[in-house]
């Protein structure tokens, strides 16, 4: 038994937006609240905030700042979407779809990719053991502008898939016979 697949990403937009606008004050605080936390634990860790805590041996570029910005708004975003409004708290929670699922490991991904992205290449442990110095630089840095489109790709559609999901749900369909 399949799922009847809903049409195409302006449906998907349109569905994203009827379900923005129904968010109770309750889901809108807890995106904020998300998009602020996010923004400073990325911020902070990267050094896009400066701060005593940690440093950065090279510093920031352009791209860093909004791909910071954007990915904690996407995320305050996501996180809201697993708040339930005021009139979903007598009810029985659902056990979370496949899809559900897919769309948080989707979320979670994207703000992994987004960190190495905006972070200093020559400071991330994982790039400087696996290439060294230089080649953090010579082939770390370039490849940050990939990581930092595939992280707003994959934040963005859990986003919509998210938020599609709180108004409309695929019925199952019935294989026909032949």
């Amino acid at each position: 038994m399949g799922r009847a697949p809903l049409t195409g990403i302006g449906e998907t937009l349109r569905l994203a937006g009827t379900a923005l606008r129904g968010w109770t004050l309750r889901q809108t605080g807890i995106a904020v609240l998300g998009a602020v936390v996010v923004g400073l634990i990325i911020g902070i860790a990267t050094v896009l905030i400066p701060n005593p805590i940690f440093a950065r041996d090279i510093p920031p570029v352009w791209w860093n700042y909004p791909v910071w910005l954007l990915t904690a708004a996407l995320s305050g975003v996501l996180i809201a979407t697993y708040v339930r409004s005021s009139a979903d708290q007598s009810a029985e929670p659902e056990p979370e779809s496949a899809e559900e699922q897919r769309s948080g490991k989707l979320g979670m991904a994207g703000g992994i990719l987004a960190w190495f992205a905006v972070g200093c290449p020559v400071c991330n442990k994982l790039a400087l053991l696996a290439l060294g110095y230089s080649g953090a630089i010579t082939w770390f840095a370039p490849v940050q502008p990939y990581l930092a489109l595939a992280a707003m790709v994959l934040t963005g559609v859990a986003v919509l898939w998210r938020l599609r999901g709180q108004v409309a749900c695929p019925m199952p369909v019935r294989a026909t016979a032949r």
